[in-house]
């Protein structure tokens, strides 16, 4: 066999596998595409779990991602036990953060965006109204709550609100990089704090102004301080409300990524539950972690991933000791086991944030993960099998795993998050990295093929360029 026919075979071969890899992703994505794809009320998407689960999502484009329209990109709805789907709304752009509200075993608040047209803003320019509603499942029945227009297409404005009283909503303003208190019967607010106050805008974060902070949560803890994500910093961070950060608390730093990268979501468990300890969604790392408070310092005590997890965005802490993952760009909802083994899942596209209904606002009803003794699972990067050094386990699961672990593991970051965003939701990080592999072989093959041809582009008349005095 000459030189050339090697190569020529040795291309071939690894288009093959390519192409066998993504028609067999495709291929057997459509029974997980059609449950990812929920429209309506009466839809069954997941098998029977032990209560009503909500989803709120920012895309219903199952074949990608949302196309920023003006309307009916996103969806909120309800599971109910025997895994059918029994609310459902796509009436905003976006839904965001979802909370059950207390007192009630049917009802949630929920935090949404509208993209409006210049028509509508009563203007030249589009903007974009950010609200938060109160709908009873079993009804159907929304309320307003409180909502602000605010110039331009802002997906990025408001992603969470949680509740202070009965007449008080704090808000994580992304695009103000505050956290405010504001009454929702006079509409007045009554306090903020700006992250300005305490950080360098020269040399932290992300981009100033454009996107610095990322103030993409805020929690009320039973204490009176407010629990505050600043993505972009990489760090959780308590305020209290008359001395603003509390010193010695802040979980992360700024490009800390071992620790935290570029979060959502965290929630407090509290020390009669095993705490103080967080469950983060620990986004860029593609994995969901816990952190326990010990001796004035915070300890990795827990964490989770698969091969598929994908930007995780939300995760809570059931009082079972199970765990509500929401995987963003994994495409699905999945519940784990205390021993760490997915246990339930429901295919969706790009969830934001899910709630299981009766077991608490996010993790408050759920134990820390010491106090409960729960098994991590890591079968991400290492693939040996070997216990790490936070005493979660590293699985192989057959001969191949080790290989797709690996490949899994090297398209982390994000970069790698932004271009999962926009492929379509049957495409995991192996996919992705078998498609850069087929584009890269062919233009090097195109390239090979155009050096050996014997053709030569040739002038038969050649230009003769001269300056004109």
């Amino acid at each position: 066999m000459s030189y050339r026919v090697a190569v020529r075979v040795a291309f071939t071969a690894v288009v093959v596998c390519c192409i066998v890899v993504l028609g067999s992703a495709a291929l057997t994505a459509g029974s997980a595409s059609e449950g990812a794809h929920v429209s309506a009320a009466g839809q069954q998407v997941a098998p029977p779990s032990d209560g009503v689960t909500v989803v709120a999502t920012d895309s219903n484009t199952w074949l990608g991602r949302s196309s920023d329209g003006p309307r009916a990109t996103a969806q909120l709805f309800a599971v109910g036990p025997d895994g059918t789907v029994f609310y459902y709304n796509d009436t905003h752009t976006r839904y965001w953060d979802v909370d059950p509200v207390e007192g009630t075993n049917a009802t949630v608040e929920y935090v949404y965006a509208d993209h409006l047209s210049p028509e509508e803003c009563g203007g030249e320019v589009v903007c974009t109204r950010n609200g938060v509603e109160r709908v009873n499942l079993t009804t159907g029945e929304v309320t307003p709550v409180f909502r602000r227009v605010t110039e331009g297409k802002h997906s990025t404005r408001w992603h969470d609100v949680d509740r202070l009283d009965d007449e008080h909503l704090v808000v994580a303003d992304i695009a103000a990089d505050r956290v405010f208190v504001v009454n929702t019967t006079s509409g007045l607010v009554t306090w903020s704090w700006n992250a300005q106050s305490a950080y360098p805008v020269a040399d932290s974060g992300g981009p100033y102004p454009e996107d610095w902070t990322h103030l993409n949560d805020v929690e009320v803890l039973d204490d009176g301080r407010l629990m505050v994500s600043l993505r972009n910093h990489d760090q959780v961070v308590f305020l209290d409300r008359e001395t603003g950060v509390v010193e010695e608390w802040t979980l992360g730093s700024d490009d800390d990524h071992t620790t935290l990268y570029e979060q959502h979501n965290p929630d407090y468990i509290d020390a009669s539950h095993g705490g103080p300890a967080a469950v983060v969604a620990d986004s860029e790392n593609n994995r969901v972690v816990e952190y326990q408070r010990v001796d004035g310092t915070w300890e990795r005590s827990w964490v989770w991933r698969d091969a598929r997890l994908q930007w995780p965005r939300d995760a809570d802490r059931l009082p079972n000791g199970h765990t509500l993952v929401t995987d963003s760009n994994g495409n699905r909802v999945l519940e784990v086991n205390e021993q760490g083994e997915v246990v339930w899942t429901l295919d969706v596209a790009f969830p934001y944030e899910a709630e299981r209904l009766e077991t608490g606002d996010e993790s408050t009803g759920g134990p820390s993960a010491r106090q409960a003794d729960l098994a991590g699972h890591d079968a991400s990067g290492s693939g040996d099998g070997a216990q790490t050094d936070d005493g979660t386990q590293a699985d192989d699961d057959g001969p191949l795993d080790p290989l797709r672990s690996a490949v899994a593991g090297a398209m982390q970051g994000p970069t790698v998050n932004a271009v999962m965003y926009v492929m379509p939701v049957w495409m995991t990080r192996v996919d992705l990295a078998a498609l850069l592999v087929l584009v890269g072989t062919v233009v090097v093959w195109a390239g090979t093929e155009a050096y050996w041809s014997p053709w030569q582009a040739t002038v038969r008349r050649p230009l003769d360029l001269e300056r004109e005095s």
